[in-house]
């Protein structure tokens, strides 16, 4: 967890900024054309709450393409001026804040949301009532298909059809699916039992827990003495921590077990100690160790860790991030102006032929984004790919 006070003082883009309320930040461009107002992009993400580990890193990564693209003249010959909202893992605040940026700030784009509960919290204020463009950039559970609303983070076909098959061959067939109660979770369960099945595997056992609940003796206890061999994982912070300490307490990984998390990247492998999660599998668009086959990946790992050197790192959880500005910034200048239907209409086609991953592309009347999928296992703290897909994969959405 990241407390508001070791934020302010830890978040680099902050000393760039100006305070426009006691949740948001507005990093102006360090330059303007006199003859047009900067465009405005709204960024609302958990800068503060149990998974500020994540919101930090998509305000970081969110920062460095906004100046990217400021120095290269900006869009349409107009900078971009950046809003950062805090939604502060609470929904209340988020949907408050988020208001804020559509009424009061004007932003002609949003970007953001971290859980499913917490995108279905804002996406009516943005599109419906807002009648703004919504990216939504994080990995989910698939099955959002709003008009206006684009997803640039992996889907359930993405991740599961890579990360299943693999698991029933290095695990084995007995799966557990431990679970936080919400959306996301459920819906992605379902797929991933009917595929657990498919490939010959069974489900033990499948329960939900409140979002932060911390002690699990009665579910490891099953597990235990259910000989479950794969724990498919979809427990968040606060609670995932702890739980993977106590599996590991209970010799877990000692009687051969292995452990399966989707959203695992190298900023929540820090969640725990590098031994309590050896072994951890994980299938995302990006690992840090792509950038030893992939340039694009490594020049923008590089430029992150330049501008944010520290423990908040450019990992899976930010790459829909960068990947919707990129792609919104393509679709802004093929559009020409900033109306909504005419960006929306050129963003359904938008492709990039670098990002974090790889290259990456909206499939056309689909509104999510086909990219590279990596199956990777945690090694010492750190994450070492194991399988990569064949090119760009279908998020088969919508």
């Amino acid at each position: 967890m990241m407390g508001r006070r070791r934020f302010l003082q830890g978040a680099a883009w902050m000393s760039g900024s100006i305070a426009t309320c006691v949740s948001g930040w507005v990093i102006r461009p360090d330059w303007a054309n006199s003859a047009a107002a900067p465009i405005k992009v709204g960024i609302a993400t958990d800068l503060t709450g149990p998974i500020a580990y994540v919101g930090n890193a998509t305000a970081n990564v969110a920062n460095m393409v906004v100046k990217d693209i400021n120095n290269a003249g900006g869009i349409l010959g107009r900078p971009i001026e950046l809003f950062i909202i805090d939604t502060a893992s609470t929904e209340s605040v988020a949907v408050a804040n988020v208001r804020r940026l559509i009424q009061r700030d004007k932003v002609d784009v949003v970007l953001g949301g971290i859980t499913s509960s917490m995108r279905n919290a804002i996406k009516d204020v943005i599109v419906t009532r807002g009648k703004t463009l919504y990216i939504y950039p994080e990995q989910y559970e698939g099955k959002e298909c709003m008009p206006y609303l684009f997803c640039t983070g992996p889907t359930p076909a993405q991740q599961c059809d890579q990360i299943i098959p693999w698991l029933i061959k290095n695990g084995g067939k007995r799966f557990a699916l431990p679970s936080a109660n919400y959306v996301w979770p459920h819906v992605l369960n379902k797929y991933a039992r009917e595929l657990i099945e498919k490939n010959g595997g069974e489900v033990i056992f499948e329960e939900y827990y409140p979002l932060d609940q911390v002690e699990y003796g009665a579910t490891i206890n099953t597990i235990m003495s259910n000989k479950v061999e794969v724990v498919f994982n979809t427990i968040i912070a606060p609670g995932v921590g702890p739980f993977f300490k106590q599996l590991y307490q209970a010799g877990f990984d000692k009687r051969g077990g292995r452990l399966a998390c989707v959203y695992y990247d190298e900023n929540a492998l820090n969640l725990n100690a590098p031994h309590e999660i050896e072994g951890l599998a994980s299938c995302l668009d990006y690992f840090r160790a792509v950038t030893a086959q992939d340039p694009g990946s490594a020049r923008i790992q590089a430029e992150y860790d330049e501008q944010f050197p520290g423990k908040i790192l450019f990992a899976g959880a930010a790459t829909g991030m960068y990947r919707g500005l990129k792609l919104w910034e393509l679709a802004v200048k093929e559009a020409g102006n900033l109306d909504r239907e005419h960006v929306a209409a050129a963003l359904d086609h938008a492709k990039i032929s670098e990002g974090p991953g790889g290259p990456a592309q909206i499939v056309p009347g689909k509104r999510h984004c086909k990219m590279n999928m990596y199956t990777a296992v945690a090694k010492n703290g750190i994450f070492e790919i194991v399988t990569r897909s064949e090119g760009l994969v279908d998020p088969m959405e919508c």
